[in-house]
């Protein structure tokens, strides 16, 4: 069963959002906030597999209960999904190095949300390649050059699989190019966030933007 906690300071958001999980078999909405703050005590509370979190709200908005989340280790399993009316909200780049897996469009259709709470309770990014182009290099000016440094430590095929992951390329498409098993590669990509102390894809993904192991490309 995932367990899901819904945090939007917008009632109406809060009710669709339950009613439209509540349905599945597999889901399970475990209590719902209308700030980040009452947001943070919850997700200590129930443990959700996934909480979904506004990213403007008030009281403590949700990029700050996120970076909250993330710097918790004993909360290291919940993944967080932001909340955004735009596709390229302003704050949506900030939110994925404060710890993010994702973010999701607020009039996303029903069958979109569903999977992308699956997705997430899986731990993989939400992060569709043409998104990820996009935010990379309308958010990500000069890399810094200390980032670069870390990569030092991971091995060349550990390396290409980032690289690759960078690109939006799933397990299976990495294993494809490689020439390894969908195992071998995703053996690849969780020793490379051991290495590199991200705690999940998507900020694997941003470090290697920020790092200048892949580059943003027009478009």
């Amino acid at each position: 069963m995932i367990r899901v906690l819904l945090v939007d300071d917008q009632p109406l958001i809060r009710s669709g959002f339950r009613a439209l999980l509540g349905l599945e078999d597999d889901i399970e909405v475990v209590a719902e906030a209308a700030d980040g703050e009452e947001g943070l005590v919850l997700v200590k509370e129930h443990l959700p597999d996934v909480a979904l979190i506004d990213i403007q709200m008030p009281v403590m908005d949700g990029i700050e209960a996120t970076r909250r989340i993330a710097a918790n280790p004993a909360l290291a399993d919940v993944h967080v999904v932001m909340l955004t009316n735009y596709g390229m909200d302003e704050y949506v780049f900030e939110a994925l190095r404060a710890g993010a897996a994702g973010f999701l469009v607020k009039d996303i259709v029903p069958e979109d949300l569903l999977h992308a709470v699956r997705v997430a309770a899986r731990g993989d990014a939400l992060l569709a390649p043409s998104i990820t182009r996009k935010l990379i290099h309308r958010y990500v000016a000069q890399p810094p050059p200390a980032s670069s440094a870390a990569l030092e430590e991971l091995t060349s095929r550990e390396r290409e699989a980032v690289a690759l992951a960078a690109q939006g390329l799933s397990n299976g498409q990495i294993a494809d190019h490689m020439v390894i098993s969908p195992m071998t590669a995703k053996t690849h990509i969780n020793r490379a966030m051991t290495k590199l102390h991200v705690r999940d894809r998507a900020q694997l993904v941003v470090l290697a933007y920020e790092s200048g192991l892949v580059a943003p490309r027009n478009g």
